[in-house]
């Protein structure tokens, strides 16, 4: 902006200022002293003859009456300064170093004006403190004093006044050598003395220099501080290298080291892995065979706890026997003959044998017409899988039914729940034992039961759990053994175990597929 304002500003004539000084009336009822006094050389002689601005006291300006004269010679100077300098323009933009002491100059002569004597721009800033003056209104103030021209010469006042030294010696031309570039080149700039343009220039120039210089030592300040740490780098880097060369050699001799223990570290794992698989199959060996010798104690055990139950059984049944006046082997025995004479009966019917009278022609042997041959019978034979065997097995007097209840369902029908599984063969059962009166016994594993079960036998059917610790295969042999020799005694179930176990007591085992075909048929 103030390169703007002075290229703007015009070489405006210095008798037109000092006229237009002259005749401005102080604002505010501000003494009057100042615009009445008589301009020396067309300028207004300011602070030489006139009043203090805003009431201030009279002393200082007329304080010397004998001095009025060389006060007026030096007014008449200024005015010829003035008139020299005022055609000169600027053909650059002001310093920024200048600028920043023209508005410092500015902010400091603004608090000696009145309001009246203030261009309006600057008025609103009247009662700024001269710290908040030179912050705010630093760039109105600049402008001002590049166009205001009546404003700079009454700043120009303040300043003759505060530095009447520096002024004198610009007027006459030899600025004081040990003074500041800078506050020559913006009193300079504030008075405009012939030259004045040259001085703000020179002070530019020697400011840039100055700043090239500073700027240029710091340079190589830095320049060398950067050598002196890029030597000590050096150094620093070589020793580190060196210091780094050592570690590494160090670390490879150890890295070899740790490959020949890592190599006979494998070395001993893999011996240690054959040593521990040689260890865990022998491991595993003997649990096996610590399990087979479990399962054989756990096998004889449950045996012998079978056949104490047994002895126990019949003990209790032989008092219960004693007790009751007859003994177990007589219901045995009674049992065995009514088996007997039962089946003498059957023989009897079903043999038709005429009365006992042997005839000799009767043992000749000889094929009489009708009578069928040994080959005839042998192809009359029931296949082992045929339900017709099962029949003929319960046609038998006396005979005895007993049944593996889940070998036979879960040959049959695996998928079913247990509970469905049981009422579906009981049913079966019941109409089998009304179909051929014999006497039924379906047993099932109850080792597992956590409760007792629910079920209402069905009629003719008898129904047996095994107790907790006895499996339905040790009841049903139980139960083989229970019955009196002579007895037929047909057990359904495919366990082979219990097939050759009944078959050694008497009994005969049937598969449970013969009974599912019997069942099924109705």
């Amino acid at each position: 902006m103030v390169e703007a304002g002075e290229r703007g500003s015009g070489a405006e004539p210095a008798e037109a200022a000092d006229a237009a000084s002259a005749g401005t009336e102080p604002v505010g009822g501000a003494d009057a002293g100042s615009a009445g006094s008589e301009p020396v050389g067309g300028v207004a002689a300011g602070s030489a003859g006139s009043e203090p601005v805003g009431g201030a006291d009279a002393g200082s300006a007329g304080s010397a009456g004998s001095s009025e004269a060389a006060g007026a010679g030096s007014a008449g100077a200024v005015d010829a300064g003035a008139a020299d300098g005022s055609a000169e323009t600027l053909d650059r933009p002001l310093p920024e170093g200048v600028r920043r002491r023209v508005v410092a100059i500015a902010a400091e002569g603004f608090g000696g004006l009145t309001v009246g004597e203030l261009p309006t721009q600057l008025r609103q800033y009247a009662r700024f403190t001269p710290t908040r003056r030179l912050k705010f209104a630093g760039n109105a103030m600049a402008a001002a004093l590049e166009s205001d021209t009546l404003f700079r010469q009454r700043i120009g006042e303040r300043l003759r006044e505060a530095q009447p030294e520096l002024a004198g010696a610009l007027d006459s031309g030899t600025p004081p050598p040990a003074a500041d570039p800078l506050d020559v080149a913006a009193a300079a700039y504030v008075l405009r003395p012939a030259g004045w343009v040259k001085l703000v220039t020179a002070a530019g120039e020697e400011a840039q220099r100055a700043d090239a210089e500073r700027v240029g030592e710091e340079t190589r300040s830095e320049l060398e501080r950067l050598r002196r740490e890029l030597a000590e780098a050096r150094d620093k880097s070589k020793s580190e290298t060196e210091r780094l060369r050592a570690e590494l050699d160090t670390a490879k001799r150890e890295a070899e080291s740790l490959h020949r223990k890592l190599r006979a570290a494998l070395s001993d794992v893999k011996r240690g892995e054959a040593a521990l698989r040689k260890a865990a199959a022998e491991t595993e060996a003997v649990r096996a065979e610590t399990h087979t010798q479990l399962s054989a104690a756990d096998s004889e055990a449950r045996r012998l706890k079978a056949r104490l139950g047994e002895a126990e059984s019949a003990l209790e049944a032989s008092r219960k026997a004693s007790r009751e006046g007859r003994s177990v082997e007589d219901m045995r025995v009674r049992l065995l003959l009514d088996t007997l004479l039962e089946s003498t009966q059957g023989l009897r019917r079903e043999l038709a044998l005429p009365p006992v009278s042997v005839r000799p022609a009767e043992t000749v042997d000889a094929v009489e017409p009708g009578r069928m041959t040994p080959k005839d019978i042998a192809a009359r034979a029931l296949s082992e899988n045929d339900p017709a065997i099962l029949d003929q097995l319960l046609a038998l007097p006396q005979a005895h039914l007993v049944v593996d209840g889940y070998n036979v369902t879960k040959t049959g029908y695996p998928t079913m729940p247990l509970e469905k599984q049981r009422l579906r063969l009981l049913g079966s059962l019941s109409a089998l034992a009304a179909q051929t009166g014999a006497e039924v016994t379906c047993v099932f594993d109850g080792a597992e039961l956590a409760a007792p079960v629910l079920l209402a036998p069905p009629r003719g059917v008898r129904v047996l759990f095994s107790k907790p610790g006895v499996t339905a295969d040790e009841l049903i042999r139980q139960l083989v053994r229970a019955e009196p020799p002579g007895r037929p005694v047909t057990v359904v179930s495919t366990d082979r175990e219990v097939a050759d176990g009944i078959a050694r007591a008497g009994a005969r085992p049937v598969a449970s597929a013969v009974l599912l075909k019997r069942l099924s048929r109705g």
